[in-house]
């Protein structure tokens, strides 16, 4: 992580130096000059709302008896090693399942966790991109753009959720075929079990009445879509909420694009949505750049904070995460692993 922030550090540097020496960029430095600073802090703090969403849902996937204290730190370092490690947000899981892992949380109940926590952040995302697709295609939301960009993402998003829910019964059955082929000890049968165990919890979670977890979920998406809006308006004005919501969803695929934080796939797809969507390419450029910095940022500098508390917590033999599990394990400095009653 203290390699991925030198990198993302470098190459914030570089952007910086294009935008203030290249020529032919006057017009970007004169909005970033006149630019609404109550509009930017704005946005940071929409963006902690934000985090604050993935906290709610962190806690309510993986454990609920877990203490807000350590849900936040475990929820708000995951973010901090999003904004790091380019790999469409497995680096934060990845950090979070070492945490539960050193509380002794089991590698079972972790994976198939993870699996439910990564769709069911992505719910929102998909859903928003078959609403507001539609509502376009159909005209009830007010906006200008073609059916290519409206009725088809919200097609695609459609058969996506039909996609995953076929792709969890299909590896629960190739797991009891490898089962019984190759005993239950095979990785592959092991990786099966937990993706198809994955979708089906997350399905459980969203037939099950939870405020916390349904309002975590649209917070953790709408803050920072909220984010965007308040970086349109410090530059001048936001397009149609609409448009706004439909560009980000779509956009932000960019972030898949394994580079330093992210910079250039999510910056460029979202300009470049935005554009089709007929914003103007100044202001879409100073916005998104303006967001993306705000993105980057605050959940780097509250993540390298929590993170540091995080292992203090884990470093405390009193702490278990494991209390969420039954005769679970917990490892004590000194003890090794300690079952607890």
């Amino acid at each position: 992580m203290r390699r991925r922030a030198l990198t993302l550090a470098g190459v914030v540097v570089v952007v910086v130096a294009v935008i203030v020496l290249v020529p032919g960029l006057a017009s970007l430095r004169s909005r970033f000059a006149h630019a609404d600073p109550a509009w930017l802090l704005a946005g940071a703090a929409l963006k902690v709302l934000s985090g604050l969403g993935y906290v709610v849902v962190f806690r309510e996937v993986f454990c609920r008896r877990m203490s807000w204290r350590l849900s936040g730190e475990i929820g708000f370092a995951e973010l901090g090693a999003n904004a790091l490690i380019p790999t469409g947000g497995a680096g934060g899981l990845a950090l979070g399942a070492w945490a539960l892992h050193r509380g002794g949380m089991s590698s079972e109940r972790i994976a198939r966790r993870s699996v439910a926590f990564f769709l069911l952040t992505s719910v929102p995302n998909v859903v928003g991109v078959i609403i507001f697709g539609l509502g376009l295609a159909v005209g009830v939301f007010a906006g200008r753009a073609s059916l290519a960009l409206t009725l088809l993402p919200a097609l695609v998003a459609a058969a996506a959720i039909a996609l995953t829910i076929a792709s969890g019964r299909w590896a629960g059955d190739a797991r009891r075929r490898i089962h019984m082929r190759r005993g239950p000890g095979s990785r592959l049968g092991r990786v099966l079990g937990a993706l198809s165990a994955g979708v089906q919890e997350s399905l459980d979670l969203l037939r099950r009445p939870a405020p916390l977890l349904l309002g975590g979920l649209l917070g953790y998406l709408a803050f920072d879509i909220a984010v965007l809006w308040a970086t349109f308006n410090a530059f001048g004005s936001s397009p149609g909420i609409p448009i706004l919501c439909l560009a980000y969803l779509i956009g932000e695929l960019g972030g898949l694009i394994p580079v330093p934080g992210g910079i250039g796939g999510v910056d460029l797809g979202l300009v470049g949505t935005l554009v089709l969507y007929h914003v103007p390419v100044g202001l879409a450029t100073a916005a998104v750049l303006a967001y993306r910095a705000i993105a980057l940022v605050v959940p780097a500098v509250l993540g390298a904070c929590a993170f540091v508390l995080l292992r203090r917590s884990l470093a405390r033999e009193t702490h278990a995460i494991s209390n969420c599990e039954p005769n679970g394990h917990v490892e004590i400095i000194g003890r090794g692993l300690v079952k607890l009653t």
